[in-house]
């Protein structure tokens, strides 16, 4: 049952995707003889205007193919009224910019529903302090609420770690013990640390872990969109800064995951509750749009960059260098699927 969430999830979100790429494409009344979900032989078409809507069997992609674009072969153009060929640059632009669009649209809208379902927060009450820590020597025990940190209010434990490592110096500490409040002072420990890429940090900790006591936060709908706006960005800057880090070597090939690791991810969420399952589905979105948005021509910023190229010098590249940068860039794109892939069976065969 997981697999099939999984995979309807993966349909709907490239259905946006390319929905966006034709909603832009219509708007500029450029024809869409298809519109496709999945690759390989058709399991149901159908055609309505001018456009063959289609489900074929391997729901792991889609496209829409425009009047006059074909990535297969970009030698083939058509000068009609509508064709995508015959559109001005910062046209063609605004199509191939609507698909990543409508899968940021669409983390967007999962994390204003995750706003309003009920978002799950820690609550700042003490469980372990650890041995020799800064917290143990300041006298901090476990079910100890801390309500402030140098006159910052604490409302979940997120906050905490926060605040330690935004203040330099002491800390004080207002903490609540059966009903009495209490004021502390104690002296963070800095230590060597990896961040979420593998990389050497350091960070100031009082030794202290969470009890477990959490509360669910419901946002209103100013607040929900505030929420969702900050969540969309976050998650857009992971994926950003995971793209880079890739290709700096800062985290290793091997890390890369594939096809079967986001079926397999996205199966195990699903079996932890909507919100699980909504948080990623909101995350894949957002991957989604940002690596299509990288400058490989057989992707949506590939594309881009012929479009800008246009613009600034006013002509459009030779059809011979367009042929040869198409098909490198179909060639690393493969290259990378095929390397997710490897990796996953590896992981597989691992685990």
């Amino acid at each position: 049952m997981g697999i099939l969430i999984a995979l309807l999830v993966l349909s709907v979100l490239i259905f946006f995707h390319e929905l966006g790429h034709f909603s832009a494409a219509r708007f500029f009344g450029v024809q869409v003889d298809v519109f496709s979900i999945g690759f390989g032989k058709r399991l149901w078409t159908k055609k309505i205007g001018k456009t063959e809507w289609s489900l074929s069997a391997i729901p792991l992609g889609g496209y829409v193919k425009m009047k006059g674009q074909d990535d297969s072969d970009p030698t083939k153009v058509s000068d009609d009224d509508d064709s995508y060929n015959s559109k001005k640059p910062w046209q063609r632009i605004i199509i191939l910019l609507a698909g990543p669009f409508a899968n940021f649209l669409m983390a967007f809208m999962l994390y204003f529903a995750i706003a309003n379902l009920g978002v799950p927060k820690l609550l700042p009450f003490v469980g372990k302090v650890s041995t020799e820590s800064p917290a143990l020597a300041a006298g901090l025990l476990k079910d100890d609420k801390i309500l402030q940190i140098n006159g910052i209010r604490i409302k979940f434990w997120e906050n905490i770690s926060e605040q330690i490592n935004t203040i330099e110096g002491d800390i004080a500490l207002v903490i609540e013990r059966k009903q009495k409040l209490i004021d502390l002072t104690l002296s963070p420990k800095t230590i060597d640390d990896q961040n979420v890429f593998g990389e050497k940090i350091t960070r100031r900790i009082i030794g202290i872990s969470p009890s477990g006591k959490q509360t669910t936060v419901y946002f209103g709908f100013i607040d929900g969109l505030d929420y969702a706006w900050n969540e969309t960005k976050k998650a857009s800057l992971l994926i950003f800064q995971s793209v880079q880090k890739l290709l700096t070597g800062v985290v290793a090939a091997d890390k890369l995951g594939g096809i079967i690791t986001i079926v397999d991810v996205t199966a195990q969420a699903s079996s932890a509750g909507i919100l699980a399952l909504f948080f990623f589905t909101a995350l894949i979105s957002v991957n989604l749009g940002v690596l299509n948005l990288l400058p490989i021509p057989a992707l949506d910023g590939g594309h881009i960059m012929f479009n800008l190229y246009e613009m600034i010098t006013g002509k459009t590249a030779s059809d011979k260098v367009m042929m040869y940068i198409t098909m490198v860039g179909w060639a690393l794109l493969i290259s990378l699927m095929l390397l997710g892939l490897y990796n996953d069976i590896n992981r597989l065969i691992g685990g």
